[in-house]
């Protein structure tokens, strides 16, 4: 049961780190201040494939009536993306991906909202940047440091996706740090010993991220790129997160320590997960909203998410706790 004696030895453990808080990062022309009010970031997709069927956008005209909605609602960042992560996808050319994107970021630009671009060709992200977006959300490292060096021109942000494989679409199995392993034994048959294990050893699987986000800011500030945001990565598909006790579980556990990377100086970003398997369609709206509370509790600094409106009320009651 995740309740507050369950996060007490968390507390014990890391505490010292929730004193910690990123630096503000200026975003066309913008500056943020994480710590003083969590951020939003709205969803636009470009790709029939994209499981979340109310994100999907089949025009330019549909794509930028969702972008001004989705700012009226509160978003302070708009993600656009034309490739779905989903491994069963098809994949996406840049020239496609960029005929896709360029005109609605052009016209969302213009009216001056925020616009981040989904992607890990470098060819997407700078006509993108040519376009007016102002962060990269960068799903992979096969090219970094061409989109590295594309954001210091532009002097976009750059979200630093985590993800084990070339890019997300190269995601097989995730491999934990000193978690449980095994072959995936279907959902909901995970035994409670497995379970607690994956959980009580989490914190080597955070360490093994920050480590590798290390890495990416070193050659992010190497290339002059210090507007950097981290992103867990709790989004992407793995072929060993399939089952759905499982899956939840390391997403639990990740949202909830989130708070550790604060370390690194940089804000993180976190997408709210479906969860499909345990909420069904009949409340599968429901579960983004029931993560943004544990994502908030962990730390993190801007919500990634389908269910904007819904999510900006929740933060809206938590902002009001007087902590």
């Amino acid at each position: 049961m995740l309740q507050l004696q369950a996060l007490r030895t968390l507390i014990e453990q890391y505490g010292t780190e929730l004193e910690r808080v990123p630096r503000p990062i200026e975003i066309a022309g913008r500056t943020y201040d994480f710590n003083g009010r969590r951020a939003l970031m709205g969803v636009i997709n470009l790709s029939s494939d994209s499981a979340y069927r109310e994100s999907v956008c089949a025009s330019e005209t549909e794509a930028v009536e969702r972008g001004r909605s989705l700012a009226r609602q509160g978003a302070d960042f708009i993600d656009i993306g034309a490739e779905s992560s989903l491994p069963q996808a098809k994949r996406i050319s840049p020239g496609e991906q960029e005929a896709r994107i360029v005109p609605v970021v052009k016209v969302l630009a213009r009216e001056g909202l925020r616009v981040s671009v989904e992607s890990y060709h470098p060819q997407v992200l700078e006509a993108a940047a040519q376009a007016g977006a102002a962060i990269f959300n960068l799903t992979g490292i096969r090219e970094e440091r061409e989109v590295l060096r594309l954001a210091s021109r532009f002097g976009a942000a750059v979200v630093h996706c985590y993800v084990q494989g070339e890019t997300v679409r190269d995601a097989t199995d995730f491999a934990f740090e000193g978690t449980v392993r095994g072959e995936n034994p279907g959902a909901f048959t995970l035994q409670i010993e497995q379970m607690t294990e994956m959980v009580e050893k989490a914190g080597e699987t955070m360490e093994a991220r920050e480590e590798w986000f290390r890495e990416r800011i070193a050659l992010a500030e190497a290339e002059g790129v210090h507007r950097n945001i981290l992103d867990p990565g709790l989004g992407f598909y793995y072929e060993n997160l399939e089952d759905g006790a499982l899956r939840v579980n390391h997403q639990l556990s990740t949202f909830l320590q989130t708070f550790r990377l604060t370390r690194l100086g940089y804000p993180t970003l976190n997408i709210l997960p479906h969860a499909p398997e345990i909420f069904g369609e009949a409340y599968r709206r429901a579960a983004e909203p029931f993560f943004a509370v544990i994502a908030l509790l962990g730390g993190t600094h801007i919500l990634r998410t389908h269910e904007l409106e819904t999510v900006a009320r929740i933060r809206q009651v938590m902002e009001g706790y007087p902590g």
